[in-house]
């Protein structure tokens, strides 16, 4: 046996073992086996729901209807896999320990809603975070800790958002200056309909986005400062491309940029965008970006297109606009008479009152001024007139 073939039990001994009564050695032996080195964490510092792999230093808990992380991680763990589970918190003690040498931890598919502060501030070493595949409608931007830059240069966020509106907290996060070692970033597939302004600002270091599958239509301030060499932006929602936002992909040298199943229209507002095309390297397979309409253009790409078939309708648009305010203006003129004529009849007594004192002061002044007018019109009348006012 390993660690005992120095012990001879039997009375019998060679020069190169030492004699020892039978009971004192069999002491000895398990002493030897109590302290040889383990061959495998699985057989002290394993969670009991999860697989250990001493030589990798891996802990996996797959697919076990976990509502928590589970106690007894080795604080040796290099890469950590909960997956599949049910786990709807991580909060600051989630993990129970500081883990100083985890390197890799997916948390993909366990249905988590609520991210903590100080969540991750516990693992010092990570490089790579797997948050794909959940629901997180709260995203603390201190999860990474509120000092200094965190060591993580991976980030999978793909469908991993409740909905579109998280992405301010997910904004704040990127901005806040913890994740600015942060190398890969993946966004994909959370329903995006826009991106704050100087939202990956602060990712200096950031190298490659993947935006692709949102319903993003317009980019304001979104790439300033980055120096990418990827950016992803397929199957988005995209009409055209602004001046700005040409630019801004101008000043990184090395990028490459995908900007393939996007409904482009192909009218008079993507003519800087047709230019850019036409003179720039940057573009994945740009000969594969299609017009969506009008309908004259549908389905053909556009580098093929020309500058006199890229035109506004501003004739129809405008009529259409005015078509619209005339019957706005309809409306409010009939709302506006039903409310008049529901006054009138609340007060309809007042009114004839009214109008009937109107009728006898009108009266009596007409009554006044055709009694001057018969004396003015009689000689007699107006000396007896005069007469009487002597």
């Amino acid at each position: 046996m390993p660690g005992s073939s120095l012990v001879q039990t039997s009375g019998r001994c060679d020069g190169a073992r030492v004699c020892v009564p039978g009971r004192l050695a069999l002491r000895l032996t398990l002493a030897l086996l109590l302290l040889q080195p383990r061959g495998s964490a699985s057989s002290a510092h394993c969670p009991g729901v999860c697989e250990c792999s001493e030589p990798a230093k891996t802990v996996k808990c797959v697919n076990r209807d976990l509502s928590g992380i589970p106690s007894g991680i080795p604080a040796s763990v290099k890469n950590l896999f909960i997956t599949g589970n049910d786990i709807s918190t991580l909060s600051a003690d989630a993990f129970g320990q500081r883990l100083e040498q985890l390197v890799t931890l997916n948390l993909s598919g366990n249905k988590i809603e609520t991210v903590e502060a100080l969540a991750f501030a516990s693992m010092p070493s990570l490089r790579q975070l797997d948050l794909s595949n959940n629901r997180i409608s709260t995203l603390h931007p201190e999860a990474f800790g509120g000092g200094g830059a965190h060591s993580l240069r991976e980030l999978n966020l793909s469908r991993a958002l409740l909905n579109g509106s998280v992405v301010e907290q997910v904004s704040e996060l990127l901005q806040n200056g913890t994740l600015a070692n942060l190398v890969h970033l993946e966004l994909s597939d959370n329903d995006l309909f826009y991106l704050p302004a100087h939202s990956f600002s602060r990712l200096t270091n950031l190298r490659r986005l993947d935006l692709r599958n949102n319903s993003i239509v317009a980019f304001r301030d979104t790439f300033q400062d980055l120096n990418l060499r990827m950016l992803d932006l397929r199957a988005n929602a995209l009409k055209t491309v602004g001046n700005g936002t040409l630019a801004e992909l101008n000043s990184q040298p090395q990028l490459r940029v995908d900007f393939r199943e996007n409904p482009f229209v192909c009218d008079c507002g993507v003519k800087e965008f047709l230019l850019w095309l036409q003179s720039t390297d940057k573009v994945v397979e740009k000969d594969s970006l299609f017009c969506a309409s009008p309908e004259r253009m549908e389905n053909k790409p556009i580098l093929q297109a020309r500058y006199s078939e890229l035109e506004c309708s501003y004739q129809g648009d405008m009529e259409s606009v005015l078509q619209t305010s005339y019957v706005f203006l309809g409306i409010v003129l009939a709302l506006i008479g039903v409310i008049f004529m529901f006054v009138l009849y609340l007060n309809r007594k007042g009114i004839k009152k009214w109008l009937n004192n109107v009728r006898d002061a009108c009266r009596d002044h007409m009554e006044g001024y055709h009694y001057r007018y018969e004396i003015n019109s009689d000689p007699r009348l107006t000396s007896l007139s005069s007469n009487s006012d002597v």
